[in-house]
């Protein structure tokens, strides 16, 4: 026989909760998400990523449901200042916005999930549960957010050396390999060296086609 008064979840077994967004109607919305769940309790509401940091250290949440963009502290600063300080507290990225670069912030910065606020009861209530036993949970878009990061090609020179800049940024100014060693006060051998590098790196076979794609690629001021 079913009981009529099933028992609930005891304070110790629910997950607590704070919201951080900077739009009021927004943190009521997600309210009433958490009130509509038994196991979730909703232990403050922010602001701003400043406010998230004050009541993480008065209330102690286990998940934090943050917003990216919002005025002084952003959500990618505060989930950081979080995770360093309470490793304990999982974030959740909870956004409009898709952009592959904040996606990869976001997680860098030791968000568990990336939601946008387009999800559902049952999708949020859910990646809370799951950001609290550790488990990620991504949105498909930040999923795909994700792949278009990963099989973009790194663009031509992100992996020179200062130095090898500053012989590049000698090199589009027309200066000899001579020329460059006397501006730089080190050896002939060693100037041949960075511009054999710079041209490895870059992918091409002469300096001509070097000085081409720095300008193009604005890898030099």
């Amino acid at each position: 026989m079913t009981d009529p008064n099933p028992a609930q979840p005891s304070s110790k077994d629910r997950i607590r909760v704070l919201i951080t967004d900077d739009h009021a109607l927004v943190r009521t919305g997600l309210k009433f998400f958490l009130l509509a769940s038994d196991d979730l309790d909703l232990v403050g509401e922010a602001a701003s990523g400043e406010e998230a940091l004050q009541l993480c250290a008065e209330v102690t949440p286990d998940v934090v449901l943050m917003d990216l963009i919002m005025p002084g502290m952003n959500g990618i600063a505060a989930t950081r200042s979080i995770r360093e300080r309470w490793p304990a507290i999982q974030v959740i990225t909870l956004t409009n916005f898709q952009e592959p670069g904040l996606v990869q912030e976001a997680l860098q910065a030791g968000a568990m999930g990336y939601l946008l606020k387009n999800v559902t009861a049952d999708e949020l209530t859910g990646a809370i549960r799951a950001a609290y036993a550790g488990r990620p949970t991504l949105a498909p878009e930040a999923t795909q957010a994700l792949i278009e990061v990963a099989t973009q090609s790194p663009t031509p020179g992100h992996n020179l050396t200062a130095r090898e800049r500053e012989v590049l940024t000698l090199m589009v100014k027309g200066l000899s390999n001579q020329e460059i060693a006397e501006r730089l006060v080190i050896g002939l051998s060693t100037v041949k060296f960075h511009v054999s590098s710079i041209l490895s790196k870059l992918g091409v076979a002469s300096r001509a086609e070097a000085v081409a794609l720095a300008w193009q690629y604005h890898l030099v001021a």
